[in-house]
């Protein structure tokens, strides 16, 4: 669809009410423009004809759906016979809704086009490098003559030379000239962990230019092309920081000549210069000149008072900005000490690390400094640091801290503290820590020389089983009957308490990234039980929408259960497995794991687990639009369930028959096993379950025609939804609630519920719930009398049912087409729509075959 502007859904609360002020204004001038003229009013469709603009944008644009950019504004004020001085007021006051912009654009088929602002923040009392600064400068006018290719810059150089800094400084100097955004990746190259694959990089690149999490594709090569396109034409910065090597980075290259790209590495990346045509900038330390201006911009006004102290230090710090920094903090932490002082503490190399010690190398320098400032620390402070550097997360929380350590909260927040003012760990964000990567190399080695083995594996273990009781408290608040009861250890560390389920997920999305890397470096590293455990406990948070991280954890699962040669435990992996693929509507892939694990429960004698694998296999083969399949599938699975005395199993089979029969259009049947499961999910407590149940209730009685208790029915499961925090059942409600809206001839509040559920179903990827928004909203403009917007939005719908192979929205986005190019007296479209959705619902055995033969019926008898 083609509706260029600033969705309304993107703006402040005052943009919305001044969009609406703008977009009245433009009816008005329409209103005026038809009584001046005979030829009557301009309709959307003559707008649209005399434009080149989709109806679809003229209507967003008249009913203050979407801001127009500026060049369409001006035509359609001119265009609806706007004055002179109309035209200015109406231009300043579409500038001030524009004010109130805050990221996003829609662009084409519902989809987003995000604008990053990824940079982090500018560099404090940032000193020198005017020559690098003036030279990453110049890049941006030194491109391909002929405009091919990306502007590459690498900056090069030792650990601690500055080099993030360098490049954020002059990112945010630079900014302006990428509109279209900043993205940054810390890729982690040289972390003591494992360095940021080609593979995940473009994930979280992908994501953060607004690609939904379910359309990332699985390929390294496909998501570099994915990224290549949503890059092409887009005038932005790419700051890649902390590369490993060519390797790792060229994947991640822009294909156009539109983008910048800024790489830091302590790699030369020759081959980047010599393949790519990468411009190398090497930084070296910083003069000694700037390294005592940056020294003085840091401690203050004493510096002046003792010039030689102060070069004397800048020299031992190897004039390496990470160095001068830390050191700088020591002598102001000591105001009353003179620096003198300081520096003959630095130079007393009786203190240093022998280990560590290499001459004349810059990083011996930096690793003295380091040393010197853990000197002044107490001893548990500094242990904690060393442990620290165990730790194979990006980032990680003062829980973490304390199980390592072995101390408690209070303790563990102190360090913490502690280590931040001494500049040895840095704030992520409010609650969570991370650490330059020479300094988790150094915290790593410290432990590996001053901790035995046997305590290393015993601050892992602790932070291990921490991450199990924590992820398991935190699943038991958000699915307290719904996760399968592993044995989870008890452990000797404090474990976060969640109020609600709001908290409950709130730490789960700022632990994932680590819960991921800590599953990927037990199973590399001795604890393959740990990567089992984790899978088992956090799936089915992951389920709700973290579809790649589910594929990683579950796989790293599968691998340990594997070289086991634990069979449930690849079952249980399998069928996660499976679900993910299945959400990513990949469906040759998911049948596959789901067989796999079925014959492994089967193997085992697992019952809960084959019906849960039966039960997949039916929803499967429902989104297949194969329902005798699906049921036979579920029906298997139901009595397995009740054989097992699996209560969740059997609820949830039950609403999955009772699913297929609303589709059937047997709505007594339907409704009786939705009441069925209704009751057991009440009795065991499982409240998603009954927000399920009551949400199925609420659609059976919206399609048998008892819209008001649809209503009644459908606000409860809301209102249940949102105490959960589940996205995906207060979506599906809203777009029910807006259907019933619609069939009570109250299409205002349809389209408000039918917004509401397009915004979630948008943010969390979910495509089949898109189709069936879309749906909603055209047949609300059908019953408006927009029978032209209706086309519009039934295409949108239809395109994106077909493009994932789901039938029932197919369905009914023929029958919204056929019913719009009927009302449009586009007979011939109205049949060749209308019969096409008569053929799918016979396919799915639907009662609503019946409603569009008869409409076929009424068109056939004019």
């Amino acid at each position: 669809m083609d509706r260029p502007g600033v969705d309304s859904g993107f703006l402040d609360a005052a943009g919305v009410r001044t969009l609406a002020e703008l977009a009245e204004a433009l009816r008005a001038l329409r209103r005026r423009h038809a009584r001046r003229r005979r030829d009557g009013e301009l309709t959307y469709r003559a707008l649209a004809a005399r434009t080149g603009w989709s109806i679809a944008a003229v209507a967003e644009y008249l009913t203050g759906q979407t801001l127009p950019p500026t060049d369409r504004f001006d035509i359609l004020v001119a265009l609806l016979g706007a004055t002179p001085a109309e035209q200015g007021a109406l231009a300043t006051a579409r500038d001030r809704v524009a004010e109130h912009r805050r990221v996003p654009r829609e662009s084409g088929r519902g989809r987003r086009t995000v604008i990053p602002r990824q940079l982090p923040a500018d560099v404090f009392a940032f000193t020198g490098r005017a020559a690098q600064l003036a030279r990453l400068d110049a890049l941006l006018t030194e491109a391909d003559p002929a405009g091919t290719a990306v502007v590459i810059s690498a900056v090069s150089g030792t650990a601690g030379v500055g080099k993030t800094s360098l490049a954020v400084h002059w990112a945010h100097r630079a900014a302006g000239r990428f509109p279209d955004g900043q993205l940054y990746l810390n890729l982690r190259g040289y972390d003591p962990g494992q360095p940021m694959s080609p593979g995940d990089a473009l994930a979280r690149l992908l994501a953060a230019t607004g690609v939904p999490e379910a359309e990332i594709p699985v390929g390294v090569e496909e998501r570099a092309a994915r990224y290549r396109t949503q890059l092409a034409d887009r005038r932005m910065l790419v700051l890649l920081d902390n590369a490993g090597g060519v390797e790792q980075v060229r994947p991640l290259l822009p294909g156009g000549s539109s983008c910048t790209v800024l790489i830091t590495s302590r790699d030369s990346l020759a081959g980047l210069v010599a393949r790519d045509g990468a411009r190398r900038i090497d930084l070296d330390p910083l003069p000694p000149a700037e390294a005592v201006t940056l020294l003085g911009n840091l401690i203050g006004p004493r510096t002046a008072d003792e010039p030689d102290a102060v070069a004397q230090l800048a020299r031992l710090c190897a004039g390496l900005p990470l160095a001068l920094r830390i050191a700088a903090e020591r002598a102001a932490a000591y105001p009353a000490n003179p620096l003198a002082a300081l520096v003959a503490e630095l130079t007393d190399r009786r203190h240093r690390l022998d280990l560590m010690d290499a001459g004349d190398d810059p990083h011996a320098a930096v690793t003295a400094v380091f040393s010197w400032s853990l000197r002044h620390l107490p001893a548990p402070t500094a242990r904690t640091f060393r442990l620290l550097g165990l730790h194979p997360g990006p980032d990680f929380d003062r829980y973490a801290a304390a199980a390592l350590a072995d101390v408690d909260l209070t303790d563990a927040g102190r360090e913490l503290a502690a280590l931040a003012r001494a500049h040895l760990v840095q704030p992520a964000t409010a609650d969570r820590y991370a650490m330059h990567d020479l300094l988790r190399a150094y915290a790593a080695q410290l432990a590996d020389a001053e901790e035995t083995d046997e305590s290393r594996r015993a601050a892992l273990s602790r932070l291990f089983d921490l991450h199990l009781a924590a992820v398991s408290a935190a699943i038991d608040v958000l699915h307290p009957a719904d996760r399968r009861k592993d044995a989870v250890p008890t452990p000797v560390a404090a474990v976060p308490e969640f109020a609600d389920p709001a908290a409950a997920r709130a730490w789960l999305d700022a632990q994932r990234p680590a819960l991921v890397a800590a599953a990927g470096y037990a199973l590399d590293s001795g604890w393959p039980g740990h990567a089992s455990s984790l899978s088992n406990v956090i799936y089915r948070y992951l389920e709700g929408g973290h579809f790649l991280d589910a594929l990683a954890v579950h796989g790293y699962a599968r691998r340990a259960a594997e070289e086991a040669g634990d069979d449930t435990g690849q079952a249980h992996a399998l069928v996660d497995l499976g679900s993910a693929y299945l959400a990513l509507s990949r469906f040759d892939l998911a049948a596959d794991h789901f067989q796999q694990a079925l014959t492994r429960y089967e193997r085992t004698g697992d019952l809960a687990g084959q019906a849960r694998a039966l039960a997949d296999l039916g929803k499967l083969e429902r989104r297949r639009g194969r329902h005798e399949s699906a049921a036979t599938f579920i029906h298997r699975a139901l009595a397995l369930a009740e054989l097992g005395g699996d209560d969740t199993g059997h609820a949830q089979a039950l609403m999955d028959l009772g699913f297929i029969e609303t589709e059937r259009g047997r709505y007594d049947e339907a409704v009786a096993y939705h009441r069925q499961a209704l009751a057991r999910a009440g009795r065991i407590g499982h409240r998603l379950g009954e927000a399920a149940a009551l949400l199925n209730i609420g659609l059976v009685e919206l399609r048998s025609g008892r819209y008001d208790e649809a209503v009644d029915d459908l606000r409860r499961a809301l209102t249940m939804f949102r105490v959960l925090g589940n996205r995906t059942g207060e979506a599906a409600a809203l777009s029910h609630l807006g259907n019933a809206y619609t069939s009570l001839d109250d299409p205002e509040q349809a389209i408000v519920h039918l917004n509401l559920a397009q915004e979630i179903v948008l943010d969390s990827s979910d495509r089949e719930g898109q189709s069936w928004v879309l749906n909603g909203l055209g047949e609300a403009a059908y019953a408006t009398g927009r029978s032209a917007d209706a086309l519009d939005l039934h295409t949108e719908a239809l395109a994106i049912a077909v493009e994932i192979d789901v039938h029932e929205p197919q369905a009914r986005a023929h029958r919204g087409l056929g019913r719009a190019y009927a009302a449009l007296d586009d007979l011939d479209r109205a049949r060749h729509h209308l019969a096409l959705a008569l053929d799918r619902y016979r396919e799915l055995q639907s009662r609503e075959a019946d409603q569009v033969q008869t409409l076929l019926n009424a068109l056939d008898s004019n």
